[in-house]
């Protein structure tokens, strides 16, 4: 039984006339609960280390300094106090439409960097330390300037810095934030989408090697090289990720999840999961489902 009510559903206050809306915060703890929103969110926070960030089905531990873009449309994110000790945070989120990210400019060749930049966003993209000095300064002059024709300069700025990072990693799996396949590569894409609508079933090398007119050795290598990861961790990722979505948003006992996504075994189900999660299947729910809030 699927319950959807548990996560808030937040309004933001973005004007369908304003390219985006902008908030700097100064505060001593996070409160606001799990929630998401139709709107693409730039989030940056200070001086807010041993703050939990959770974006979909990840759970991190920030430090002194954390941005993170999210253009998944309703994918779930929360920042807990957890064991953050500052009483001088400071937050500063900027939200813009989901028609900045599907407007035909991005197909553009010079807005190629932010167009792959904001694909990848869909599932949380977090980026390091040294790429966060760098849009500092935009950042602090956005949050004190008027929203005219300058400050939009100012954020397009931002955004183009930031797609030219190439450490910035995703957070939330895939099949968890119900992203679309945007693999440049005609034939990843291809596989992609075979092993999304048969991710229940056994998925052989041999049949998706066959798809696209290849070897398996020459396709385990092109397939690694195109997506930076073994076809094998690629197939559990999406599994974990529809496995996840299960349970928070069903009812279902851990082992008709288990079977339900392609896993063939419960004990071999719970073990990749705590190898990616840090606990089992049963603690993820039970401590997912406490930060939640019916409304």
């Amino acid at each position: 039984m699927k319950d959807s009510n548990f996560v808030m559903r937040e309004i933001t206050p973005l004007s369908e006339r304003d390219c985006f809306y902008i908030a700097d915060r100064r505060k001593a703890e996070f409160t606001y609960p799990i929630h998401c929103h139709a709107e693409c969110e730039l989030n940056f926070t200070e001086h807010a280390a041993g703050v939990r960030r959770i974006v979909g089905d990840s759970s991190e531990i920030i430090g002194d300094y954390d941005l993170v873009l999210i253009t998944g449309k309703d994918l779930e994110h929360v920042w807990e106090q957890n064991e953050c000790a500052s009483t001088n945070i400071r937050e500063i989120t900027i939200q813009f439409g989901q028609d900045f990210v599907t407007g035909d400019w991005l197909k553009k060749n010079q807005f190629a960097s932010i167009r792959r930049m904001l694909e990848r966003a869909q599932c949380g993209l977090c980026f390091p330390v040294h790429a966060i000095m760098k849009v500092y300064n935009l950042l602090d002059k956005l949050a004190s300037e008027e929203q005219g024709f300058y400050a939009v300069m100012d954020f397009m700025r931002i955004l183009y810095e930031l797609s030219l990072c190439e450490e910035a990693r995703t957070l939330s799996s895939s099949s968890f934030a119900k992203m679309e396949v945007f693999s440049e590569s005609r034939r990843v894409q291809k596989v992609q989408r075979y092993i999304n609508e048969h991710y229940k079933e056994e998925i052989r090398l041999n049949t998706l090697a066959d798809m696209v007119g290849m070897t398996p050795v020459s396709f385990s290598r092109f397939f690694r090289l195109r997506t930076g990861k073994t076809l094998s961790d690629y197939i559990v990722e999406i599994r974990l990720g529809y496995a996840i979505r299960l349970l928070i948003d069903s009812n279902r006992t851990i082992a008709e999840v288990c079977y339900d996504c392609g896993f063939n075994n419960l004990s071999n189900f719970n073990r990749m999961f705590k190898r990616k999660k840090n606990c089992s299947p049963k603690e993820f729910r039970e401590r997912y489902r406490k930060r939640m809030q019916v409304i």
